[in-house]
């Protein structure tokens, strides 16, 4: 039994890293498939498309995956049509939940948010119902290891960049914009030599909800199962 019993164990870190894994490349998939949407297939003519896949290929991702996502974007992959669908829904205690998905089934993928929320006494409701709780935002993280410049500095470079706000940290500069600026502001911190770790567009919410402990351990629990559908691909929530 002992043995057995740390064959499960392995196993289940195992399953535990290879879910970890597979959450990395679903969140690689889509800034290659936003990029290339966005901006083109040519990674050389198409500069948040080559930071997309510089950063898939950090993470092992298979150049097949890497270029099947840029056929989904330009719509050349034959037989298969995705569509980016965004799901609106109260979770526990009542907070407000943004989900985005990329799916080739509306149906199948309506029916795994459901059951979700539901599972987890939420609701999901109709378009509109929680947006207009949350702003889109540019959002840019630079690894402070990878620059030399201090917190003056980069302030600097934000605001001639057109960024709206800059927070720090010992380990990042974060830089919001607004969702209009943000292709300008990403362009002119690359030109000064930045190096991106996040470049993207997000939602951050206007007002946040207390949660009990309770409701706490029911909003970790949506957003597992989640994490867990193949097709979503962001899920936003203004838990506190």
């Amino acid at each position: 039994m002992a043995g057995h019993s740390k064959w499960k164990n392995i196993q289940r870190r195992k399953n535990a890293q290879d879910a970890k894994r597979g959450k990395v490349f679903m969140k690689a998939a889509k800034d290659i498939y936003v990029a290339a949407k966005e901006g083109g297939p040519d990674p050389e003519t198409n500069p948040a498309l080559r930071l997309a896949i510089d950063k898939a290929k950090a993470s092992n991702m298979p150049n097949d995956n890497i270029e099947r996502n840029i056929k989904k974007a330009t719509g050349t992959l034959d037989g298969v049509s995705y569509e980016e669908i965004t799901y609106e829904g109260y979770g526990p205690g009542g907070s407000a939940v943004m989900v985005e998905l990329l799916t080739d089934n509306k149906n199948r993928a309506a029916a795994e948010v459901r059951h979700a929320f539901s599972k987890t006494g939420g609701n999901l409701g109709e378009n509109g119902c929680v947006a207009f709780m949350f702003n889109r935002k540019g959002y840019i993280a630079i690894d402070r290891s990878t620059t030399d410049a201090d917190e003056d500095t980069m302030m600097m470079s934000v605001l001639e960049a057109g960024g709206e706000e800059l927070e720090t940290s010992d380990e990042t500069f974060d830089i919001y914009t607004e969702a209009n600026d943000f292709k300008d502001v990403r362009a002119a911190l690359a030109e000064e030599g930045y190096h991106f770790e996040t470049a993207e567009l997000t939602l951050v919410p206007t007002t946040y909800t207390n949660l009990t402990e309770e409701d706490e351990g029911k909003m970790e629990r949506l957003i597992e199962l989640l994490e867990d559908i193949d097709d979503v691909q962001d899920i936003y929530h203004n838990a506190d």
